[in-house]
């Protein structure tokens, strides 16, 4: 792992504490973004996708949760690590409740972290690397946001296309719910959103409509089905 390519957001509103961690991880080669709250934390991901977020629980303006949530509406596979001084079962449940991928308790040691840090990424990058998925004559990379037809034609999916399909290929020959694909990546399942929806529907089946085998329905009151071989 090049860790001079590593680009780590850590939200830590103690600031000693933040510095402590921070130098520490630079030491090791890493990149580190320091961040006192919530809200700037969130400011930062937004300005540049990290390659893994280390979020304290509790924090002003805006908790490590609700970062967490608002994160896991844009991208579901960069990893999460909570940092908390909370020990109760609720909370740790809580985290991965919320998109968390792992939880580490304070006092915690460096080495432990740096580790868990390592742990996260190189598992990544191995569901990366697996993420290509056959839907007959064309091959989805999901990372890459791609579909390529018959092995040479690209065809580009925005973020939003490409979630949307990987969560119908998932969900394969059965009824991918509704109101849980509006509310995971439109953040609600009002009208609007549902006319959106509709919209990237129509534009994914326009892009698989050369291969006769798929064929995404509409199960009315209940959401749409990817139907394939």
């Amino acid at each position: 792992m090049n860790k001079d390519t590593i680009d780590i957001i850590l939200a830590e509103d103690e600031p000693a504490l933040g510095m402590i961690v921070k130098e520490s991880l630079e030491t090791r080669g890493f990149k580190v973004r320091h961040r006192e709250n919530g809200a700037e934390a969130l400011d930062a991901f937004h300005e540049q996708q990290p390659d893994i977020l280390v979020l304290d629980v509790m924090m002003p303006q805006m908790d490590g949760f609700e970062v967490a949530k608002k994160v896991r509406l844009e991208n579901e596979e960069v990893p999460i690590i909570f940092l908390t001084a909370k020990s109760q079962t609720e909370d740790v449940l809580e985290g991965f409740h919320v998109g968390g991928n792992d939880y580490l308790k304070k006092p915690f040691s460096m080495e432990e972290l740096i580790v868990r840090i390592e742990n996260l990424l190189s598992r990544q990058t191995v569901q990366k690397t697996a993420a290509v998925y056959e839907l007959g004559d064309f091959k989805f990379n999901f990372p890459k946001q791609q579909l390529i037809y018959k092995d040479d034609e690209v065809t580009k999916l925005t973020h939003r296309e490409a979630h949307l399909l990987y969560h119908l290929v998932l969900k394969k020959n059965k009824v991918l719910d509704r109101t849980f694909i509006l509310k995971k990546l439109w953040g609600n399942d009002d009208f609007f959103s549902g006319r959106s929806m509709d919209v990237f529907i129509t534009k994914l089946r326009k892009k698989l409509a050369r291969e006769e085998r798929l064929e995404i329905v509409n199960v009315r009151g209940y959401g749409y089905k990817l139907i394939m071989p």
